[in-house]
This record gives structure tokens, sequence and C-alpha cells, in this order.
């Protein structure tokens, strides 16, 4: 029996909400960020602040970096359930449509972490000023309102990169394996090597919404565009995977 895209998406939600391991991926996104958040600012802050390079909006979403990391876990966990014990199969007779059935997964996947991703965003930069004292800045300050809003497009197109990666690979481990060391290391190193060429990665270029004043050649949300360009990439590679390839 064919489905509606509400039941499809209900459906989807249901997913979401009973395998555990998603669930948490996704308030993880939320604690992590606010954790890490909490123990810098209380901790060195204000010490850092003091430093002659020292950018206060861009380490307000310090925490972000952890963020990402539960936003990557909870694309890849949420689009690799349907690989576990047959599930693909059991949900495409019941939605045979794949486009349906995927783009309610995508939107599902992209939604939920953009709720989250805004919460989040938000809070870990109104949270870690509340320890900056003479160090705070508020969201009147440039670029403030901006990189909160924009971080959480950022922590949403990063799991949609993710998730679609994953359909492509069929594997979340894959997918975990090659990303987060990527964002935490590669990326990095490529950076310090590569210089502009770098800024085009999709952590690099997604992140430059976060500074007052990126440096370069890419602006606030040129930068996020190009992440989203990969991220759109990565989902046009899962359909095409889940079009051509057995359940």
């Amino acid at each position: 029996m064919d489905m509606s895209m509400t039941a499809v998406l209900r459906s989807e939600w249901i997913k979401v909400r009973s395998v555990r391991s998603v669930s948490l991926s996704l308030m993880a996104v939320f604690a992590a960020t606010l954790a890490v958040t909490v123990l810098a600012s209380a901790t060195v802050g204000q010490s850092e602040a003091a430093n002659a390079d020292y950018e206060p909006l861009f380490s307000a979403f310090y925490a972000l970096n952890f963020g990402q990391i539960a936003a990557i876990s909870f694309g890849a966990t949420a689009m690799s359930s349907e690989f576990v014990n047959g599930a693909l199969r059991i949900s495409l007779s019941a939605v045979p449509r794949r486009g349906l059935l995927y783009a309610a997964k995508v939107s599902v996947i992209g939604g939920l972490t953009l709720a989250v991703g805004l919460i989040t965003s938000f809070a870990t930069f109104l949270v870690g000023q509340m320890f900056m004292g003479e160090y705070a800045i508020g969201l009147g300050d440039p670029g403030a309102l901006r990189a909160a809003f924009g971080g959480g497009v950022y922590l949403a197109l990063i799991a949609l990169f993710a998730a679609g990666l994953t359909m492509l690979l069929r594997s979340a481990v894959a997918v975990l394996s090659t990303l987060i060391p990527f964002l935490l290391i590669v990326s990095f190193v490529v950076g310090d090597i590569a210089g502009d060429v770098a800024r085009y990665l999709p952590d690099r270029a997604g992140q430059l919404v976060l500074h007052q004043n990126p440096d370069g050649n890419l602006g606030p949300w040129t930068g996020l565009t190009v992440t989203a360009a990969w991220a759109a990439v990565a989902l046009l590679a899962g359909w095409w995977s889940l079009r051509t390839r057995d359940a």
C-alpha cells in the first residue's frame, strides 16, 4: 500500500524515537555542546579572552566542534538503521516509492537536527557569555545573531552530509570512522598546508558563519552555501545508491 508523505514522515519520526542510539545521538548534540561550553567558559574563558589574537565571536561557539560530532552520529545512525536486520526491505514493502521514503528520511533528519541545532547554537552562546565577565558579548553585537542562527544551520547540514554518505556506503561505522577523524585532525592539517583551498572543505567553509569578519574569498553565508553543496552531493549519491541497488 502506497503511503502519503505525511504518513511516511510520521513513520520516520517514530523510528527516530524508538531506536535508542539514534535518539541519544540527537540529544547529545545539545548536551555535549552545552557541557563543553560551560566547562571551557568557566575554567579558561576569561584567561583566553586576554590574549591578543582572541576572537570573541568565534570562541563563543568553540563547543560546536563537539556538537558536530554528535550531529554526524545522529545523521549516520538514523540512516543506517535501515540496514539492520533487513529493515530496508520492510520499509520498502510499506513504501514502495523509494524517492518518497528517502525524502521523508532526509526531511526528518534535517528538520530535527535544525531544530536541536538552533536551540544548541543560541544556548551555547548565551550560557557561555554568562562566564565571560567584562569580555562578554551579546546577540546585539556585530555578527552574533547571524553566527547563532548559522551555527544551527551548519549542524543540520553536517548531519545531512553524514546521512547521505551513510546511504551511499550503507554503513554508519564507515562514515563515523572517516568523517570524525577528518574533522578533528585531517581538516586542520590540510588547512595549514593548503591555505585558501581548505576553506572549501565542508567543515571549514560552514564554520565561516561563526566568524565576525572571515578572511579570504568566502563570506559567512557563502561558506555555509559551500557546506550545503557538499551535503547536496552526498544526499544525491545516497539517492542514487538507494535507487539502483538491491535492498
